[in-house]
């Protein structure tokens, strides 16, 4: 599917976290929903994001925000890379990636000349209303919790 575009209504999921709880985006209606794609937990890049997102995490509930990381692997695996990085945000297991293909994080790679499909690193920021308010396309790991800040900061 197709990447969601800027004011659009964001598709609904329903994903299970690090702790098996249950998060749809119906539940957080209202407020700002940071919803970001990474290829695999406890890789490099991932793991840098991720981390950088936890660093900042305090200035975005402060906005209302809540931070969503979404991937393949399962709630085992997200439970590992939390604890191992001390991530306390919801890491969502997208086993079967129908949520990675709503949001069209699901795509075409390619590495060392193999070609696979796989989760791209895209990432949404969702506002109160449910429409999508912001789209990263190219996430550069070591600004991306930044720039994310800014964009919810400008929010009406």
């Amino acid at each position: 599917m197709p990447l969601v575009e800027p004011g659009r209504k964001a598709p609904a999921f329903s994903l299970k976290d690090q702790h098996n709880q249950i998060h749809r985006l119906s539940d957080y209606a209202g407020r700002p929903v940071v919803l970001y794609f990474y290829p695999k937990d406890d890789t490099p890049g991932c793991t840098k994001e991720a981390c950088n997102f936890e660093a900042g995490l305090t200035e975005l509930r402060k906005r209302g925000a809540t931070v969503f990381g979404v991937s393949i692997l399962d709630t085992a695996s997200k439970a590992r890379f939390a604890t191992k990085h001390g991530l306390t945000f919801p890491l969502l297991a997208d086993h079967d990636h129908v949520v990675a293909d709503k949001y069209g994080a699901w795509q075409q790679r390619s590495m060392y000349g193999r070609k696979f499909m796989g989760v791209a690193r895209i990432s949404y920021l969702i506002d109160g209303r449910g429409k999508v308010a912001k789209r990263w396309d190219k996430v550069d790991v070591n600004k991306h919790a930044t720039e994310v800040l800014q964009a919810v900061q400008a929010l009406p």
